[in-house]
């Protein structure tokens, strides 16, 4: 087991230094949400990074030194991040239809930022999309017509991209929504992402089982050494 905590923390070390490097070489990579500017693809590896770093920290240390107070305390963060986790899947389920008219709506606000010169990531990041997903907009490539003018959206909207292409009314553009894109994408790997889901959950809670019978352990043999 300490070998599996020392693998936990060796990957949240590498997921920091993905995060690190996304923040410094694509800075200008940033959410499409305006109404979190912060939640951007490196801070969301970053903090991922960290917490995976110092919880198979805490565990790998307090099973090495035998310590009952870092085991407690690496049985608490993992049980605190697992009810935080059961939590936001609940919620979720149960304000599905209010998450996705929310998020739709916070989306196709966002595409009011597209030529801000303050928010060059968000343009990148809908260029980016667009083109790898082939799709337009939000909900559909209309979406853009309030944003850009009549007729007109993005190059990387267009089918057979080439400059200027999404100012021509008769060139071809993808029709389908990004969200409705991505929706699919999810849908379509919802085998492996309740695979991974699964992992991680099992990783957890053997974890926790690990933490607290090494705890007892530690109890009923009566060792002095608690930090």
């Amino acid at each position: 087991m300490i070998f599996s905590l020392r693998i936990q923390e060796l990957c949240g070390c590498g997921l920091l230094g993905v995060g690190i490097w996304l923040s410094v070489s694509q800075g200008n990579f940033a959410t499409f949400s305006p109404s979190f500017p912060s939640l951007s693809a490196a801070n969301l590896v970053i903090a991922v990074g960290t917490t995976v770093m110092v919880t198979g920290f805490l565990g790998c240390l307090g099973a090495i030194k035998e310590s009952k107070c870092l085991l407690l305390s690496f049985f608490i963060v993992l049980l605190v991040i697992l009810l935080a986790e059961l939590i936001l899947l609940i919620l979720f389920f149960v304000y599905m239809d209010k998450v996705n008219e929310n998020a739709k709506k916070d989306l196709t606000e966002g595409l009011l930022l597209y030529h801000n010169e303050n928010n060059v990531g968000l343009k990148n990041a809908w260029n980016i999309i667009q083109a790898e997903m082939q799709c337009c907009g939000v909900t559909d490539y209309t979406d853009w017509y309030p944003v850009l003018g009549e007729n007109t959206v993005p190059d990387r909207c267009c089918m057979e991209n080439s400059q200027g292409c999404g100012r021509n009314a008769t060139t071809p553009v993808w029709r389908t929504g990004c969200y409705e894109k991505v929706k699919m994408w999810f849908y379509d790997n919802k085998h492996v992402l309740g695979t991974v889901g699964m992992c991680i959950l099992i990783m957890q809670i053997l974890g926790m089982a690990f933490s607290m019978t090494l705890f007892q352990h530690i109890h009923r043999t009566g060792k002095k050494y608690d930090a």
